[in-house]
């Protein structure tokens, strides 16, 4: 049994390809088979099988275009309703691939319809725990609420996760490998380790908090507690999981191009993906700059956080020679089909954000209105300036009305990534209210 990891970084989100005698088998796909299809042709393998673990929250899979594609068969639990081609799997169904015995485990508590794929070659087994186990914590039990064919209360799904925890791995050998579709930085957990993307049942035994000898209620309020923020677009993604996605490259390919653009001619929203350096010089009136200037900033995320997946919206880049990688990362969310048009801007001068004195801030915090826009977790933890009005990012466009004008506003994360999106919204939506972001100057201000 070969078994390759793939890495999303910005979602922070786990693949697998397993391979067994010339047929390889993929749990959890991203949008973008093309990875897959490679590492097939690599080791002259066969796609025969899609394993779907559940219908994912927080990003788009391929699993129906590879289908399509490759005649692969998709497996899901009878749970989730799938309205795409597949082929139930749930307790003790099995799929024989070459050496491989695949045996389904129905482990819900993350969402009613969560399996976990048991992979047995001889002596040896691997556990593709999706959003159930991950490496020191488990899956969220609140995405359920409002999204789903199968909705559950999030007091139903912690206990699940108990029984779960308690049950479902207990014949299990230690020696069984644990590989999650998520690591450190998802939204579909709390507690995860940045220190390893794979780990065996016993070490998560000894370590993972969700082991120990506790009570179900103990276990459900731990569980319960200081969750992450939940980013618009989850619900959307857990549909869109359900139905099928549509075939990237044709989602993708008929989004026009405007060059050279001085002008909105409408009221769509602009999303300016720029460094925020470039965006402050020069920008289109009410855009908003969510930075998408590297392969790991969370571009996604916060797109889908601060755009509702009901929004239309403009798309700015720096050259043309980026819009395929924009567009696939917009994907990945499934906000594609938002996208009116990728633009790059003329070389007029156009808006031109408000140069800010670090200095003057520093000798005279009380003549500004300082926005925390952290998530609460963090604001939790110590607040950077105690004066500070505290609106999530998440929050921010639907809570400006709470913000006073009287003083000039200055905006601040932890940072600098955030307060870049922060202060394009708020410039935005209070118009003759000077906006100044603090940027990644907030560092001089932490302990």
């Amino acid at each position: 049994m070969k078994i390759k990891q793939f890495e999303y970084k910005p979602l922070s989100h786990y693949s697998y390809a397993i391979i067994s005698e010339g047929k390889m088998a993929l749990v959890d796909p991203e949008r973008d088979p093309m990875q897959y299809y490679a590492f097939a042709e690599e080791n002259d393998a066969q796609i025969v099988a899609v394993f779907e673990t559940h219908p994912h929250a927080d990003f788009v899979s391929s699993h129906l275009q590879i289908h399509e594609e490759t005649g692969a068969k998709i497996y899901s639990s009878k749970k989730t309703g799938a309205d795409y081609p597949h082929t139930t799997f749930d307790d003790d169904d099995t799929v024989k691939m070459g050496n491989i015995i695949f045996t389904a485990i129905n482990t819900p508590g993350h969402s009613p319809d969560s399996i976990t794929i048991q992979a047995t070659d001889g002596n040896t087994t691997a556990l593709f725990t999706g959003d159930t186990l991950f490496i020191g914590d488990v899956g969220r039990p609140d995405l359920r609420e409002k999204a789903g064919h199968l909705k559950a209360k999030r007091e139903e799904l912690a206990k699940m996760m108990f029984n779960t925890i308690q049950n479902k791995f207990k014949d299990l050998p230690d020696h069984a490998y644990v590989y999650p579709a998520h690591g450190a930085g998802s939204l579909c957990g709390k507690g995860m380790s940045a220190d390893a993307s794979s780990s065996t049942l016993g070490n998560e035994r000894i370590s993972n908090w969700a082991f120990k000898n506790q009570t179900e209620e103990q276990f459900t309020e731990h569980l319960l507690s200081s969750q992450p923020f939940i980013p618009h677009y989850f619900g959307y993604n857990v549909a869109i999981n359900k139905d099928g996605a549509s075939n990237l490259s044709k989602s993708i390919g008929n989004i026009p191009l405007q060059l050279s653009i001085s002008e909105k001619k409408n009221d769509i929203l602009v999303i300016d993906t720029r460094d925020e350096r470039d965006f402050k010089k020069n920008h289109l009136p009410g855009s908003i700059n969510i930075m998408a200037n590297s392969e790991t900033s969370k571009f996604e995320t916060w797109l889908g956080s601060i755009v509702k997946p009901e929004e239309e919206f403009y798309v700015v880049v720096n050259s043309v020679e980026e819009t395929n990688t924009l567009l696939n990362r917009i994907a990945k969310i499934g906000y594609e089909k938002q996208v009116k048009a990728v633009v790059t801007l003329s070389n007029d001068d156009l808006k031109k954000s408000s140069d800010f004195n670090i200095s003057e801030f520093k000798n005279n915090k009380e003549a500004f209105t300082i926005v925390d826009i952290r998530n609460e977790s963090e604001v939790e933890e110590g607040k950077i300036f105690e004066s500070a009005l505290t609106i999530p990012l998440h929050q921010l466009r639907e809570n400006v009305s709470e913000i006073p004008t009287e003083k000039p506003i200055v905006v601040h994360c932890a940072g600098g990534y955030r307060s870049a999106a922060g202060s394009s919204i708020l410039e935005t939506e209070l118009e003759n209210t000077t906006v100044f972001d603090l940027s990644d100057a907030v560092t001089e201000f932490q302990n």
